[in-house]
């Protein structure tokens, strides 16, 4: 590091600091280039510049050259740290220069290097220390005392005094060595738990990544697979609409002919009807009786093929009633394969109207796989976001869709020695005792619980028959009746209740486990009453 004399030659002569963009004059005196410049404004008028440190002058306002050197010795001196000693803390005394402290004294508050430790007093009082920055932390701040005990009442480092005469009398304390292995040894505990808590959380962001990488997977083939039936949807709806585009011109031709040809055949026929006007309406005009009475009769001018009068009209007729219409039917069969195109395509494997679990409102201790249809029991905390659709105490979880309408049913297969199933209104409550389904006004189910079966609304409960074997229930719902049963699936199938009541809110799907799993694995619109 620089010494103080070096220090005083990097500082300017005008304005006693270090310098700023050191700038040299031809005699060889540095300034700050503001400052100099300031001096030669000054002697503008005088008609004579000269140096403000040696005097020298100049004609003419003198150049400033811009001193390198001392730029780069300012940058190398000034401007990068200093070289830390072994503890990072000077001697107080040595103001000349750093020298590396080797001890502080807790009473002089000051840290000493060899030289100055040699001279210092070697009376009790005198507490040395490991170098330190903040030694008046080291001191009692009431008794100005060192600090040699810890008072474990009032986690607090304490003098002697306050030991002996202050606050922390008659306090359980320990030495300051004791104290420090203690906490270190508590401190080394909770390092081990946050390294396991660590562990485990990265071994958390490592399952959602791969979730993660799995639904972005997921997404990626589901969107080629969208695309390329909409390509071919697009490819088959163009087809389509040239074919019958094609038909439309083929019937349009065909009928243009048809009738072209009728109309020629009706302009001769007007033809001939106005030649035979024209000779009666001169037969009218003659004069001579005789010439009119030996044309041949009226009658005879028409011709005898047209003497069906009326029924020549009809025939006509006949004619035109069979070309005034396209043939539709190839219209019709084209929107019937419209509705084949349309009634083919499904998007989604589970279909648009399936029953997911909605993990939001799953219980901690529920896993939720994959594919949203299976809840299983677990001991391990899933550590999910606290929200106020998530069941807090009872291991439940609804479903995402609800049904406010229509006839529906769907299966579950229950592995698993107690359980709920059954259906509850979105706003069922998610705390205490009365938010498990059955238990309150909102929500209705069947259950297995100690080897027996019953049915649950608002808390009370209806004994079902114990012969109940299959594994898999059917709950049936048909809103507008009011009415939601449950079945037995087994051949035949078996009713095993219907509770009956005017639904005010949607209706979701509800499971609550208590050991094992329960997994929806059909779902379908009723068709028929049940």
């Amino acid at each position: 590091m620089a010494s103080a004399a070096l220090r005083d030659e990097l500082d300017c002569s005008i304005c006693l600091i270090t310098y700023t963009d050191p700038v040299m004059l031809r005699c060889g005196h540095n300034f700050c280039r503001v400052c100099i410049g300031r001096v030669l404004d000054t002697q503008d008028g005088a008609g004579v510049y000269s140096c403000p440190e040696c005097r020298e002058e100049y004609q003419e306002r003198p150049a400033l050259m811009r001193n390198i050197a001392l730029c780069n010795l300012m940058e190398n001196i000034l401007l990068t740290p200093p070289t830390p000693t072994e503890s990072g803390i000077c001697c107080t005394y040595c103001v000349d220069s750093a020298v590396p402290a080797v001890i502080s004294c807790l009473h002089c508050e000051a840290s000493l290097c060899d030289k100055h430790l040699r001279a210092h007093s070697k009376s009790p009082e005198h507490a040395l220390s490991e170098p330190s920055t903040s030694l008046e932390k080291r001191k009692c701040s009431v008794h100005k005392k060192m600090l040699e005990y810890y008072c474990t009442e009032d986690a607090a480092c304490i003098c002697v005094s306050c030991y002996l005469i202050g606050e922390h009398n008659r306090h359980k304390v320990e030495s300051l060595d004791e104290a420090f292995k203690n906490k270190k040894v508590k401190l080394r505990n909770v390092l081990q738990k946050l390294i396991i808590k660590k562990k485990e959380t990265e071994e958390r962001v490592q399952s959602v990544e791969e979730r993660r990488r799995k639904a972005q997977e997921k997404a990626a083939g589901e969107a080629e697979r969208v695309t390329a039936l909409f390509t071919d949807i697009r490819r088959r709806l163009d087809d389509l609409e040239k074919r019958v585009l094609s038909e439309i011109s083929r019937q349009e031709k065909e009928e243009s002919l048809s009738l072209s040809a009728l109309i020629q055949q009706l302009e001769i026929k007007k033809d001939e009807l106005s030649r035979k006007m024209r000779h009666i309406e001169e037969l009218c005009n003659m004069a001579d009786p005789l010439t009119v009475l030996q044309e041949p009769d009226t009658g005879d001018l028409c011709d005898p093929e047209e003497e069906g009068g009326d029924e020549d009209t009809g025939g006509h007729d006949r004619q035109l009633h069979g070309v005034d219409d396209l043939d539709v039917a190839v219209i019709s069969d084209t929107f019937r394969t419209l509705c084949d195109i349309i009634s083919s395509i499904r998007i989604y494997g589970e279909g648009p109207a399936d029953i997911l679990l909605d993990v939001n409102t799953a219980n901690n201790k529920l896993l939720i796989s994959d594919d949203l249809k299976t809840a299983t029991w677990t001991w391990k905390e899933q550590n999910r976001p606290e929200t106020a659709k998530r069941f807090e105490y009872y291991r439940q979880v609804m479903s995402s869709r609800r049904f406010s309408s229509g006839r529906h049913y769907w299966d579950v297969e229950i592995r698993s020695g107690s359980w709920r199933v059954g259906m509850c209104y979105p706003s069922t409550g998610r705390r205490g005792g009365h938010s498990r389904i059955g238990n309150n006004y909102k929500s209705w189910c069947m259950q297995r619980h100690n080897n027996q079966y019953s049915v649950r609304h608002d808390s009370e409960e209806i004994q079902l028959p114990d012969n109940i074997s299959s594994k898999r229930i059917r709950i049936c719902l048909d809103y507008e009746a009011g009415q939601l049963s449950f079945s037995e699936l087994c051949d035949p199938i078996r009713h095993l209740y219907t509770f009956t009541d005017t639904f005010t809110e949607p209706l979701h799907a509800a499971l609550l486990v208590w050991d094992g799993s329960i997994r929806i694995i059909t779902y379908s619109e009723k068709l028929m009453r049940f």
